[in-house]
């Protein structure tokens, strides 16, 4: 028997019917989907304390469910004391059941953890259906120990979906269970 993601089979059963209707699309092929989460950390303070880096990968492995890859400078800045090639944060891009498992973790547990939460902004679209936003304390997860918590950092999440304008990305991840601000304009 093998397991299917809630999100994923609520994609199947509820999303694409209810963007087709709304968009009308002459094939289920041009119903937007999401492709990835890529889930990215930068850690400042990384020049100075290596450890901040190995935490960092700690974290982000548990928050994403597969291991992550540290990020290092293209660039050597004196002013900020970074050589070319130094680990500076971590990354990971998660596809396929990991990818609907964590949006479930993150629509129903992360979020509403978040100290007065309103819900997320709709204006971070950059023009072809992609949506990114800033999360401020990696600690709103349940897998964090925070104990272990040595500092508190954000990360950015980014969902890269096959939307070929920002409206049916935005619609997308309505029905998928995102939570935007209401709009009163």
């Amino acid at each position: 028997m093998s397991y299917t993601p809630r999100l994923r089979k609520k994609y199947k059963e509820e999303v694409v019917p209810a963007l087709m209707e709304k968009f009308q699309y002459s094939t289920i092929m041009q119903v937007p989907k999401i492709e990835k989460i890529c889930i990215n950390q930068g850690i400042g303070q990384a020049t100075q304390d290596k450890k901040l880096v190995d935490n960092a990968l700690n974290e982000m492995t548990l928050i994403a469910g597969q291991k992550a890859v540290p990020t290092r400078a293209k660039k050597s800045v004196s002013n900020f004391k970074l050589r070319e090639g130094m680990t500076i944060g971590s990354r990971v891009t998660l596809r396929a059941n990991q990818m609907y498992e964590f949006l479930d973790r993150l629509i129903s547990v992360a979020l509403p953890r978040v100290r007065d939460f309103r819900g997320i902004n709709d204006k971070s679209f950059d023009g072809r259906g992609n949506y990114s936003m800033g999360i401020t304390e990696q600690i709103i997860f349940p897998e964090i120990d925070l104990d272990k918590v040595s500092k508190i950092t954000g990360m950015d999440i980014t969902f890269v979906t096959s939307a070929q304008t920002d409206a049916e990305a935005l619609e997308l991840l309505k029905m998928m269970g995102l939570p935007f601000k209401n709009q009163r304009n």
